[in-house]
């Protein structure tokens, strides 16, 4: 059975790993590797929304102007309430302060190209499945290795384990974590291509009813990104491998009533390009009152901490703002501790997450707030409670949100 000794090791290769590999190495970490299943960078989910705090992070990490140019940022926001008619439109160029920052759709796998070749060579180790995670041996009180069992037998002692493996995360099951949970709610995603221009003002379209939430923008003068979230009925898990059935189902059944921009949206799309995915969570009670991401020289982040905690029925750019914002602190933390002296490893994991808790769990109380507004099936008492809530989130979340699009998650300072 084939053992080796690491000082870092990274479990998954998307923006979370990614990022958080490309981190370290900017602080000066040496010897990081990053683990992947898969053969090659996936790339599910055609393209993401990132706000401000994700771009802020992005320059952190030196690669906003790899981006930026290439994706014009949008500077409005025009929201329907389909029940009433109401069109309400909100101006986003408060979130364009300086270059590079501003709200843009962006290719997934472009974002994951330029985090690569942040890379050196042979970083990423394909086809490496995490089967389990065992702590030091008992018996050697000296040893500080955490045991990573890999699907081919062979065994990886690390240093220092960061889990980056996404909603199901072996890392974080094996940090006592809990489980996510079933929100009862879906959403659907797709990338549409026109063959011509597609004609679309460049800003964000939102749709709003008492149980769904919908949008689309503009990635260039061709594609459009557009998705919907709602609640999860059992014919709605039967369309996870049928991209066909996908898109009848949100023509004819989901979005049933939307004005007709959206549905010529929805048409075009692009078949390799829809998913459909089931919305998990952690409560915010979970995240504040339970075991939290840190054991030892041990942690998680990404959607192994905060599965799915905004995207998509908060604006911040679904979990990669969040994501790319943990990589950046934790390196800013643990970086000078691996790079000087790795005995204040555990200390510099435990100041990470205490600075990521609050940020975590007041973000997980507002999307659980906009997520139990839009769940229901109307009446007067439906009415009123939203109603109330509706009031709640103007008058108390909705400015938090604010603040936490133009959060600055910090610098790192760049070492040799």
């Amino acid at each position: 059975m084939a053992e080796a000794e690491e000082g870092v090791v990274i479990v998954g290769a998307g923006i979370a790993g990614l990022a958080t590999a490309a981190a370290l190495t900017r602080m000066g970490v040496r010897g990081v590797i990053v683990l992947e299943k898969s053969h090659e960078l996936h790339t599910t989910g055609a393209v993401i929304s990132i706000f401000p705090n994700g771009w802020r992070a992005l320059r952190a990490l030196g690669v906003a102007h790899k981006l930026a140019n290439n994706y014009p940022s949008y500077k409005m926001s025009r929201v329907m309430n389909l029940e009433t008619g109401e069109t309400r439109e909100i101006n986003l160029t408060g979130t364009m302060d300086r270059v590079g920052i501003g709200v843009r759709t962006i290719h997934r796998k472009v974002l994951l190209s330029a985090l690569a070749e942040e890379l050196p060579p042979d970083t990423i180790r394909f086809s490496s499945k995490l089967v389990s995670v065992r702590s030091a041996d008992p018996e050697d009180s000296t040893s500080h290795f955490i045991s990573l069992h890999l699907d081919n037998g062979s065994i990886i002692k690390t240093k220092v384990l960061i889990g980056c493996d996404g909603v199901h995360s072996v890392v974080a099951q094996w940090l006592g974590l809990s489980a996510p949970i079933d929100s009862d709610r879906s959403a659907v995603r797709g990338l549409a291509e026109f063959s011509e221009r597609h004609g679309f003002q460049h800003q964000l379209h939102q749709y709003i009813s008492h149980d769904k939430m919908a949008g689309f923008v503009p990635v260039n003068d061709r594609e459009v990104y557009w998705f919907i979230s709602h609640d999860t009925s059992h014919r709605d898990r039967e369309m996870t491998r049928h991209p066909k059935l996908i898109i009848r189902q949100v023509t004819r059944r989901l979005a049933r009533g939307f004005p007709d921009e959206f549905l010529d949206v929805v048409r075009n799309t692009d078949p390799s390009t829809l998913t459909w995915t089931q919305i998990h969570d952690r409560a915010p009670w979970a995240l504040l009152l339970g075991p939290w991401a840190h054991m030892g020289r041990a942690t998680v982040l990404g959607d192994a901490l905060h599965p799915t905690t905004v995207a998509p029925d908060l604006p911040l750019g679904g979990c990669a703002a969040l994501e790319l914002e943990d990589a950046v602190v934790l390196a800013r933390h643990v970086g000078p501790a691996l790079t000087c002296a790795d005995v204040g490893a555990e200390e510099a994991l435990a100041a990470y997450v205490s600075e990521r808790r609050w940020r975590v769990v007041g973000l997980a109380a507002g999307a659980y707030v906009a997520r139990w507004a839009q769940r229901g099936a109307g009446g007067a008492r439906y009415s009123f409670r939203r109603r109330l809530v509706e009031w709640v989130l103007r008058r108390f979340v909705g400015p938090r949100m604010i603040e936490a699009v133009n959060y600055d998650c910090g610098d790192l300072d760049e070492m040799d």
